[in-house]
């Protein structure tokens, strides 16, 4: 068994120990050069003007705003001093720091080193995953459980620091409020006493509110939103219900019915286009964008009125969605939001609705608007390099997160105080906040962009809980032959002796 106290900072021979992760390192680093020299300064997706520009082009325009901690925590900070191109590289940093981290938590919970460097080459090699870390945009920075795992059960310190850090990510992506339960669960079940445990619940729960409601004092106060993290619920809560809903059953008002898509209608716009396309079939919806915020009573009336009449409708939506993660190949389904937007291209890649109004040029204009960088262009050889290894097979397959999931929920039943890893705690944190976080964001739409989590998530519990149903099968092996043929009377001595030789 690995030496838990072993890290991959340990002086000595680390090349020769740790030689799977320096050799995925160096192909992680190699990816990321490659991505910024082929798209440069940065990429842009359609929703990186609310980041960069803050709230002047959020709920005023358009009814609906999400929260902007991305923006208040990184780009303004960062855009003082540098420009959108040196956000992307700090966005790539984090990536490799986070598979070393992860890795070192493995290795701390007995994980042998070729299987935890292999279940970080996820993060390390994944194309959507680099994609994600040279756009701007705020999913990088939603990832990591590092802090609440680094010790086997977590004293006051960490109890606090993680439940800081993971409150933070909920101002970054509203579905980082779906966390907290995960979390809560967990030091719950490593607290030794119930005056530890409600000690430890209070404090991970106050601390996890904290920046959550600072942001939402912040909103109401600053930018007068009202006391909320997002509105977007209400529209893609809508989103979600109009496209689970058969309209020709559904008893509401008249009122209502331009509100309810047909079949064809909702499979070919999906959850995003019922939300946001100026196609789809529901006048009301579909006004002018200074007229939407008139638009969410009624669409919420909707959304309950199908939550209440076709909840099996709607939690079947939701389940057919939530397995596609699983799926061996990466191929936008129908209706499903644009898989191609998180696809290296071998021109830079522009999306109108988001950013045309900065001129012909409008990336260009956004990049000078923002501290320079120069024009947005594409080195073509790079590009085309990145898009081939990413269409074929530059990517996690489907199979390997369900392997991974799996093996994340039996390790939970490892569970057991005699394990000093305690790795069944391990997983218990880690599976449950993958499922709570992809879940989360399947309850209103599917996107691949939304399951950028499992990556780092599920790989490592995966890893962990495999190591964890190893050490419990040896560990009845050796009871069952160390009981083999012994005195009655010293059964449980040798059965006890036994397990303890193999922890």
């Amino acid at each position: 068994m690995i030496d838990s106290s072993e890290t991959v900072l340990a002086p000595g021979g680390v090349l020769r120990r740790h030689g799977a992760l320096a050799l995925l390192l160096a192909a992680g680093l190699a990816l990321r050069i490659l991505t910024q020299i082929a798209y440069q300064p940065a990429l842009l997706f359609i929703d990186t003007k609310k980041y960069i520009f803050g709230t002047d082009l959020t709920a005023p325009a358009w009814g609906s705003y999400d929260p902007i901690g991305y923006t208040l925590l990184v780009l303004r900070p960062v855009l003082m001093f540098a420009n959108l191109g040196f956000v992307a590289l700090l966005q790539h940093a984090a990536g490799l720091a986070m598979a070393v981290a992860l890795y070192a938590l493995m290795l701390r919970r007995g994980v042998a080193r070729p299987l935890a460097a292999l279940a970080v080459a996820p993060v390390l090699l994944d194309a959507y995953q680099l994609n994600a870390e040279q756009t701007i945009m705020p999913d990088v920075l939603f990832q990591g459980l590092v802090v609440l795992l680094w010790q086997p059960r977590p004293g006051p310190g960490l109890v606090i620091a993680g439940g800081l850090l993971l409150g933070s990510a909920a101002p970054v992506r509203q579905v980082g409020e779906a966390l907290l339960v995960p979390a809560l669960v967990f030091v719950l079940a490593a607290a030794p006493g119930w005056r530890t445990r409600l000690l430890h619940g209070t404090v991970l729960t106050a601390c996890f509110a904290l920046p959550v409601l600072g942001y939402m004092a912040y909103s109401d106060v600053i930018l007068h939103y009202g006391f909320e993290l997002s509105n977007m619920d209400d529209a893609y809560l809508y989103g979600r219900t109009a496209h689970a809903a058969d309209c020709a059953t559904l008893n509401i008002p008249a009122g209502l019915r331009p509100l309810c898509p047909a079949p064809q209608v909702a499979a070919t716009l999906g959850v995003d286009g019922l939300v946001n396309s100026t196609g789809a079939a529901r006048m009301p919806v579909n006004a002018k964008p200074d007229q939407r915020a008139g638009t969410r009573p009624i669409r919420r009336e909707l959304a309950y009125a199908v939550l209440r009449q076709q909840p099996l409708r709607v939690a079947g939506d939701i389940t057919r969605d939530s397995v596609k993660v699983f799926a061996l190949t990466r191929d936008g389904d129908k209706g499903d939001a644009p898989i191609a937007r998180w696809q290296f291209q071998t021109s830079y890649p522009y999306y109108p609705r988001g950013i045309t109004q900065y001129g012909p040029n409008s990336a260009s204009g956004i990049f000078a608007a923002t501290g320079g960088g120069g024009d947005a262009r594409v080195f073509r050889p790079a590009a085309i390099a990145l898009r081939d290894y990413q269409l074929h097979g530059g990517y996690t397959p489907g199979p390997v997160l369900l392997l991974a999931l799996l093996a994340g929920a039996a390790g939970i039943f490892a569970i057991s105080r005699r394990d000093p890893g305690d790795r069944g705690l391990a997983c218990l944190l880690l599976t449950t906040s993958a499922v709570a976080v992809l879940l989360g964001a399947d309850l209103y739409q599917f996107s691949w962009r939304y399951q950028l989590p499992a990556l780092v998530t599920l790989p490592v519990a995966g890893a962990i809980g495999a190591t964890a149903i190893a050490r419990r099968v040896r560990e009845r092996r050796a009871i069952a032959v160390a009981t083999a043929g012994a005195v009655p009377g010293r059964v449980g001595e040798l059965a006890m002796a036994a397990s303890e030789q193999v922890s």
